[in-house]
């Protein structure tokens, strides 16, 4: 059932992610995008809570799926403004820099010291994202700097970051009451934080962008079902298996969200991307497998 799993995970990512991408160039602001996700992970969370006992869950459930859903909500926001902003066969391959987030988590707060074989990988990942973007100069050095001031590069980094944190407390959330409880609070209480969100940080209000959202209420409502089968299938994966282990398979997603990027958006440079996929999939099976 694993295998079964990881490919709808993967699946059901790819396709939230090129729903998102197209809603956010048709006027609907990132964040809004987000709050109507969350408003359709509610209307099917809460018909389950009947199926939980809520009496049993522990003080530990409560705190790391509210940590969970924070991190994740967050993680999400800077997502869909990653999507507006950058191709998608971009957006794809950074997702190598997950394992570089945990490897820089891990020291932090477990006080793990990488090895010479993590230290590769990530090495390893740097390089092959050299290479994502064209050299504007014959100074091929320009390539990494110029990624990092894409403004899309850099909300798609701050979602990693945020992810890799919410993913330690959505782990411990599912061994403290179990996947289908974590589903749940973890999206209704993201909805209730998302709509907080919203209120502060868009500018002309919830109201336009509802005015402009209903020629795509069916959209909205797709993402809504693709990220809710993929968060219970990625719960179910960190039920029982190791969080580094999850984290190496979804990246074989960025080959798929390269060629997606090729096919739907008409990208260029199909061919580099595919091979720096390679290398960052290599450098990421070199840390996680320390």
């Amino acid at each position: 059932m694993e295998f079964v799993y990881i490919l709808g995970r993967l699946i059901f990512s790819l396709g939230s992610n090129i729903y998102q991408k197209k809603l956010s160039h048709q006027g609907l602001h990132p964040f809004f995008i987000v709050a109507a996700t969350y408003f359709v992970l509610s209307v099917f969370a809460a018909p389950l809570l009947g199926m939980i006992k809520i009496s049993q869950l522990s003080n530990a459930f409560w705190l790391n799926a509210f940590l969970a859903s924070l991190f994740d909500v967050g993680g999400w926001m800077f997502l869909v403004m990653s999507l507006s902003k950058t191709e998608l066969s971009i957006f794809g391959p950074l997702n190598a820099y997950k394992v570089v987030a945990s490897m820089l988590l891990a020291i932090v707060f477990l006080n793990e010291i990488p090895s010479l074989q993590g230290l590769i990988g990530v090495f390893v990942i740097i390089a092959g994202s050299y290479f994502l973007t064209p050299s504007t100069s014959d100074l091929q050095t320009n390539r990494i700097v110029n990624l990092l001031k894409d403004k899309g590069v850099q909300a798609r980094f701050l979602s990693i970051f945020l992810f890799a944190i919410g993913t330690i407390f959505l782990k411990k959330s599912v061994i403290f009451g179990g996947a289908l409880s974590t589903m749940v609070f973890w999206s209704l209480i993201g909805f209730a934080l998302v709509l907080l969100s919203n209120q502060l940080f868009i500018t002309g209000g919830i109201k336009n962008n509802l005015q402009t959202s209903k020629k795509h209420l069916r959209t909205l409502f797709v993402i809504g079902v693709m990220v809710f089968i993929m968060q219970y299938f990625t719960l179910l994966l960190l039920a029982n298996m190791m969080v580094a282990y999850a984290l190496a398979l979804f990246q074989l997603g960025m080959v798929l969200q390269v060629f997606a990027g090729y096919k739907i958006f008409n990208e260029k440079n199909i061919i580099r991307k595919l091979l720096v996929c390679l290398v960052m999939i290599a450098g990421s099976i070199l840390v996680l497998f320390a």
